[in-house]
């Protein structure tokens, strides 16, 4: 194993932004950024031994600076939607602010995805890890309580990019961290998904309403175009005549995962069957936002100067249900002082033959 690191640019505020990448004993390599903690490249061996990047983004920080979907970043405070850009807590109204439409999404304009963290390089036996660091004052994007948050990305010499959080407040507070890759098997920029194979380990999903925030219910898979209980083909029902699907413009919904006691387990699969590819999400959260690239739409060139087209990549976000701090029958994103928020999610990459 080896770390490596090089200058990276400058933030809008003048900070140095550094880039780490991360060499396992196989030859393959994870490269992130302490500029909103991004997963820059992620590279992975097909059948034939051929490696490729398998996220999207940019080569430069200039890029992401300038415009990006989110590609790679760490979320939060709060990952995906808060309904209204506004919640309740302790009797107390929290205004945020409305980035997407009348709802607050990924924390709100200047999120964790757009911060500089604090980094450090901790080199291991099978596996090296980059620690981030970052405080959150009180008030920033008008969330409650001094939020001190710690990211550890670890890279092993068997292909499994782990993600470990924790945080801890001051104040009660709300906290929903996720990574938000853009992972295309075939290789960043390689067309699109729809030929992607997705199982997904939930009987049921958290179907939303025109403005994507969920109604409140837990609803069954079974005879819906959402049931990835066994593998499907991305493409092969992203275009059903159904609401929901009409609503996302494709797949952009939060699944209920079957295991729910906080326990690391298997999440989803995808395998991509031309290069063999497959990756493996496992989390201890309770549910996954499947993303379908949907907002994608091609005019955005990232690296080696390749065009990411609609649906070109597939987003699989471990996280609490998106609006919870507004739903109380949802599990809690609440966090108080003396408690720590944990959050561990794996990204294991292997191929098929």
């Amino acid at each position: 194993m080896s770390i490596a690191t090089e200058p990276f640019g400058q933030a809008p505020d003048g900070q140095a932004v550094a880039l780490f990448t991360l060499t396992n004993a196989a030859g393959r390599q994870v490269k992130i950024t302490n500029y909103g903690g991004i997963v820059v490249s992620l590279t992975a061996r097909d059948r034939a031994g051929k490696l490729d990047d398998v996220v999207l983004g940019f080569e430069t920080l200039a890029e992401y600076i300038a415009e990006t979907p989110y590609f790679g970043a760490i979320v939060g405070r709060y990952g995906n939607r808060i309904g209204g850009a506004a919640f309740t807590l302790d009797s107390k109204k929290y205004s945020l602010a409305a980035n997407d439409g009348p709802n607050s999404l990924h924390g709100g304009s200047t999120g964790f995805d757009k911060v500089v963290w604090r980094a450090r390089a901790v080199e291991g036996d099978g596996a090296d890890a980059i620690e981030l660091e970052y405080l959150s004052a009180d008030g920033e994007e008008g969330y409650p309580g001094a939020l001190s948050v710690k990211v550890v990305y670890t890279w092993t010499d068997a292909d499994e990019l782990r993600i470990d959080y924790t945080a801890e407040t001051d104040k009660r507070t709300v906290v929903n961290l996720t990574n938000h890759s853009y992972f295309n098997l075939a290789g960043a920029g390689v067309g699109n998904n729809l030929a992607h194979e997705i199982m997904i380990e939930a009987d049921h999903f958290t179907p939303v309403n025109a403005t994507l925030i969920p109604t409140g219910e837990l609803r069954s898979v079974k005879d819906t175009p959402m049931d990835f209980t066994h593998p499907v083909a991305i493409g092969e029902r992203i275009d059903a005549d159904d609401e929901q699907l009409t609503l996302g413009g494709g797949y952009d919904h939060n699944w209920v995962l079957r295991s729910s006691d906080g326990s690391l387990a298997l999440a989803a699969r995808v395998h991509e069957p031309t290069t063999g590819r497959v990756l493996e999400v496992l989390t201890t959260e309770p549910g996954v936002q499947f993303y379908s690239g949907n907002f994608l739409d091609g005019h955005l060139v990232g690296k080696g100067g390749r065009t990411y087209v609609h649906r070109g990549a597939l987003c699989l976000e471990t996280q609490h249900f998106p609006d919870s701090p507004n739903r109380p029958e949802f599990p809690s994103t609440i966090l108080s002082p003396g408690q720590t928020y944990r959050q561990t999610t794996v990204f294991r990459l292997s191929v098929r033959a």
